[in-house]
């Protein structure tokens, strides 16, 4: 095995990278997916290298072992047994990881749909904690609580549903599940995931801002809705659609919506390709040793 199997492991520091600098620069319409396909991509890498490195000890198999030295010619040995090895607890590792964040969404979504009876695809629950959240589902709804409802008045009411409709209509969900699941695959991508979730809240206040025609409403709606939540364990940040850095918000509502990003998606895009390629070498590599060994 060459060095292509290892560097899709290390490549979630250049989308880390560029998730740092494309959060407060770049078009959250255009940063979210970028990210999330890029997340995804260099998780699957990861995946996939962790995969091909356990598989590599098949050497050690009876029947394999039976072949080294056949004909005088000493077969090659893919990786060390102790790479493999930790290669498959990684693997281990990473699935169960994996599949606690996928748990861990679920119930909390499940809890928030049972919050109260849908009146066109609004919930509003008699709960004393402030929280206004996007649910997902078919159909999404919007969950507003009592404690909420009294802190706002009512432009900032329609200022917090326009955010969360946003949330709905974009599927922000499904970004934060998915890079919430690359970021569990591989602890690396956690910068990538800490700004998907912070560029969909971006994304849904330039979304309201635009709907209501006043900017600052709307960065007075999201201070006061946040400020609020604040010292509250709510269930909405498991599901990514609620909460954010509220200064960076708030400022960033009160100036100009953001432009195009300039170094940051040509490097995702170059990062999704090269995990691609190397994986695609690593993959040729694999069989060309497993070929070897069955000579």
């Amino acid at each position: 095995m060459t060095l292509a199997v290892y560097l899709p492991l290390v490549l979630p520091v250049l989308v880390a990278l560029a998730a740092r600098y494309a959060a407060d620069r770049a078009r959250p319409g255009a940063a979210v997916p970028a990210l999330v396909a890029a997340a995804v991509l260099t998780a699957a890498a990861t995946i996939w290298s962790l995969l091909l490195l356990t598989l590599t000890l098949f050497d050690d198999l009876p029947a394999m072992a039976a072949l080294d030295g056949r004909l005088g010619m000493r077969l090659p040995e893919p990786v060390p047994d102790a790479v493999a090895v930790i290669a498959a607890v990684l693997l281990a590792v990473a699935m169960v990881r994996l599949e606690r964040d996928m748990h861990l969404r679920r119930t909390m979504a499940r809890r928030l749909r049972n919050a109260g009876p849908s009146a066109g695809g609004l919930v509003v629950a008699d709960w004393s904690e402030p929280l206004a959240v996007a649910v997902p589902g078919r159909p999404g709804e919007i969950l507003l609580t009592t404690g909420m409802l009294r802190l706002l008045d009512a432009d900032e009411r329609r200022a917090v549903l326009a955010h969360e409709r946003a949330h709905l209509a974009h599927h922000h969900h499904r970004a934060m599940l998915l890079v919430g699941g690359a970021a569990a695959i591989n602890p690396l991508l956690r910068p990538a995931r800490e700004a998907v979730t912070y560029l969909v809240e971006r994304w849904a206040d330039e979304e309201a801002a635009s709907g209501m025609g006043d900017r600052e409403l709307v960065a007075r709606a999201v201070a006061r809705a946040a400020l609020a939540t604040a010292g509250h364990r709510a269930p909405a940040p498991a599901l990514g659609v609620h909460g954010g850095v509220i200064v960076r918000r708030v400022r960033a509502l009160q100036g100009p919506p953001p432009g195009a990003a300039r170094w940051q998606m040509p490097l995702l895009a170059g990062v999704a390709v090269a995990a691609l390629l190397l994986e695609a070498t690593a993959t040729v590599n694999f069989l060309a040793v497993l070929r070897a060994w069955q000579i």
